[in-house]
């Protein structure tokens, strides 16, 4: 809403430092410090509420260290961190932005299904919450909806490097904008460590001859679909010890901001050599809320935890990070960027696996880890749970550090 005030004054009254928020970077700053606010000053007042509200963590005994000093903890602390990250979006983003559209629907559409999900926990005491059909469908709507929207959005287009001879190239050196072609649609995302790296979703239907162009979407969408689930229930598995899931998102959306911010600026995808996103630069707004609003609640939520963020929190937070790869076209590059929560999802399913076949088997189950998912095994063999949540951190910053680097090495 200020984005448009001070657009308005700029260009009618020419008011002074009222073009800094034509910047993205200004925007962002102001974003990151208004959300990191919000979640540290009335984060404190939300979890109080909280706390009267005797909205308080019903833990399972299953003999971990420390696990029931941890009942009655508040949790639905999501709700921090949405808030902390729409309030500075509405002030500072530009909202007819088609990319902000989609992230404001994703945080209020995966909000609201894990706030269900708590709800029937914490007040309706049963442990089990939400049933998991209800989650798969939600995040398949989402899917659907965000996978037609960034396939047919006449605003979601790209701009793809031209290939020109190395003399023509220093011709043009100065004028970035003319290495690139038209703008148009596309389907094409891009392959990390891959020199000329576009991968064309329509070749998966190019056995079909002519008519193959009119089911891209359909196999775009299942893709979008599969990410935005996976990616959810991962951050939803990942958040079982204090600060995990928040520290090691905050990570991950840090490289995406990097990524956002290269796809929208004409220049450095051109020195970078990479797509050009018209107006996906307008992300890393939101992504600055949102970092915000994760490391503010890491104030609250670190060892030992005031609040947990529950449903509401990690099934957000994964939605949101699987749109905005994405719409950045690097959702390929999300085992290795997200490699904490694709590693935490297979744990499970590992362990679930092998358990029902040596059951079949043998008679009787057995498994492969201490206890799943993996954080939990961990704390089986005895690690302190701030150990634990701290190397996963490193190993987070590890793989965000090897996700940039595909920008060069290919």
């Amino acid at each position: 809403m200020l984005y448009y005030l001070f657009e308005y004054l700029n260009n009618h009254y020419n008011l002074a430092g009222a073009g800094l928020f034509q910047y993205y970077s200004f925007r962002s700053a102001l974003a990151f410090a208004v959300s990191l606010l919000i979640s540290t000053i009335y984060g404190r007042r939300i979890i109080d509420k909280l706390r009267r509200m005797q909205v308080g963590e019903s833990v399972r005994d299953l003999g971990l260290e420390g696990q029931k000093e941890k009942a009655g903890t508040p949790t639905m602390g999501g709700i921090i961190i949405i808030l902390a990250t729409l309030i500075p979006v509405f002030l500072f983003a530009e909202l007819g932005n088609i990319y902000i559209i989609i992230l404001i629907v994703t945080t209020l559409w995966m909000g609201i299904i894990g706030f269900i999900d708590d709800y029937i926990k914490v007040f309706k005491k049963n442990k089990e919450g939400l049933k998991g059909w209800f989650k798969i469908v939600g995040q398949v709507t989402l899917g659907i909806f965000v996978g037609l929207m960034l396939y047919f959005n006449p605003d979601v287009v790209v701009k793809e490097k031209i290939r020109i001879t190395q003399v023509e190239k220093t011709l043009d050196q100065t004028n970035a904008s003319s290495n690139f072609g038209e703008e148009h649609k596309s389907s094409k995302t891009t392959i990390p460590f891959v020199k000329n790296n576009e991968f064309d979703y329509a070749d998966l239907v190019s056995w079909m001859g002519d008519s193959a162009k009119d089911y891209v979407w359909l196999v775009f969408v299942l893709v979008v679909i599969f990410i935005i689930t996976a990616i959810s229930n991962g951050a939803n598995l990942t958040d079982g010890i204090d600060g995990l899931a928040a520290g090691t998102s905050a990570i991950i959306v840090m490289a995406l901001a990097v990524f956002a911010w290269i796809s929208g600026n004409i220049i450095f995808a051109n020195y970078l050599n990479v797509m050009y996103i018209p107006n996906s630069g307008e992300m890393t707004i939101f992504i600055s809320a949102f970092v915000g609003g994760l490391v503010g609640f890491l104030w609250y939520n670190t060892y030992p935890a005031q609040v947990f963020m529950g449903d509401t929190g990690s099934l957000t937070i994964g939605g949101i990070i699987a749109v905005l790869a994405i719409a950045v076209r690097k959702e390929l590059l999300i085992p290795i960027l997200a490699g904490v929560f694709i590693v935490e999802n297979i744990s499970v399913v590992i362990q679930v696996f092998y358990f029902k076949y040596t059951r079949k088997k043998y008679g009787m189950g057995k498994r492969i880890f201490l206890m799943a998912p993996l954080h939990h095994h961990y704390q089986k063999k005895g690690y302190h749970e701030s150990k634990i949540v701290t190397r996963f951190w490193i190993v987070s910053i590890l793989l965000a550090v090897l996700s940039i680097l595909t920008l060069k090495v290919r």
